[in-house]
């Protein structure tokens, strides 16, 4: 099979018929072999009943149904599980990707030798307030933490090798970062294409202005995991380390002052009316806690069930 196409979707009957339909044309003009793979996200209206109909019409269209809304990650990830496509290609159900792009994204990945491809919507026709803004300012931050240079990384229109996807485990709402996860599974091949965005023709956007909060939320925890998720003693223990010597040397300052008083036979000063005794005292405190939270992370990390699992690309 050449292509797989992940769609994962939220009530969004209007477009499920026009949406294969585009793509049927496209695959049936460039005489590809493919699938279909529709993920409903728990979607209530009659999204599921379209799903069934098409695929009793057409063998490409295949379904994944949830019974609640978990999130366009979990879609991503069973519908990654299923393809068996050479490429895999995943775009939104809502009209505004054009699979008219499919052919160069495949040939991108086929011919051209890139493990993932990004699209990037340069030009948009969102809210420039409510959406383009926050997303330039995400993408940018993006671009600083992953070290990729790509425009858009919450583009839905992507193309992938088929080892990449069965490479990378897509959770929570880490979908934004899939370029950042499968560079960290060692797919270093990474490039991005300009495609067309087009306006929402049915319904509206099911993306509210919490997506950016978290972003920003889960583009620290993937860094923090992927920098020191094996070895979390080395941030930690460098931390708690540094906060133990300031304290060190600020108990040395109120010590060596209270040392000097003593010797003058002036015993007035009390050892608490130092600032320095305070930020010793903080200091020590928060350095130990450091430390501690380093030994219980390697003790996770030591007992973690993956902790020897690796990508193995090739044996003899």
């Amino acid at each position: 099979m050449d292509i797989s196409v992940v769609v994962p979707l939220f009530n969004e009957e209007e477009s499920l018929s026009e949406l294969y339909g585009w793509i049927k044309r496209v695959m049936d003009e460039n005489g590809f072999t493919y699938e279909v793979i529709f993920v409903s996200d728990g979607s209530t209206d009659d999204s599921w009943k379209i799903i069934e109909a098409l695929s009793k019409e057409h063998p490409e269209v295949k379904g994944i149904k949830f019974r609640r809304n978990y999130g366009k990650s979990p879609a991503l990830h069973c519908g990654f599980q299923k393809a068996q496509g050479d490429v895999v290609i995943t775009m939104d159900a809502d009209l505004q990707d054009s699979p008219d792009e499919i052919p160069e994204l495949y040939s991108m990945i086929k011919n051209d030798g890139f493990d993932l491809v990004s699209g990037w919507k340069r030009k948009r026709y969102d809210n420039k307030l409510t959406k383009n803004l926050p997303s330039k300012l995400f993408n940018a931050t993006a671009r600083k933490f992953s070290g990729l240079n790509l425009h858009d990384f919450n583009c839905g229109l992507k193309s992938y090798k088929l080892e990449v996807v069965k490479n990378i485990e897509v959770y929570n709402d880490m979908h934004r970062y899939i370029p950042y996860l499968a560079k960290i599974a060692g797919f270093g091949k990474i490039a991005e294409k300009e495609v067309r965005h087009q306006a929402r023709k049915y319904g509206k956007t099911k993306f509210g202005m919490d997506r950016f909060v978290n972003g920003y939320l889960d583009l620290i925890t993937l860094w923090f995991t992927s920098k020191f998720g094996k070895k979390p003693m080395h941030i930690f223990g460098v931390w708690g380390s540094f906060m133990f010597l300031i304290g060190l040397a600020a108990l040395i300052v109120v010590l060596v002052a209270k040392l000097m008083s003593i010797l003058s036979g002036d015993l007035r000063p009390l050892v608490t009316n130092s600032p320095y005794f305070y930020i010793s005292l903080t200091s020590m405190i928060i350095g130990t806690e450091l430390f501690l939270a380093g030994f219980i992370g390697e003790l996770i990390s030591r007992n973690a069930p993956n902790r020897n699992r690796y990508k193995i690309e090739a044996e003899i």
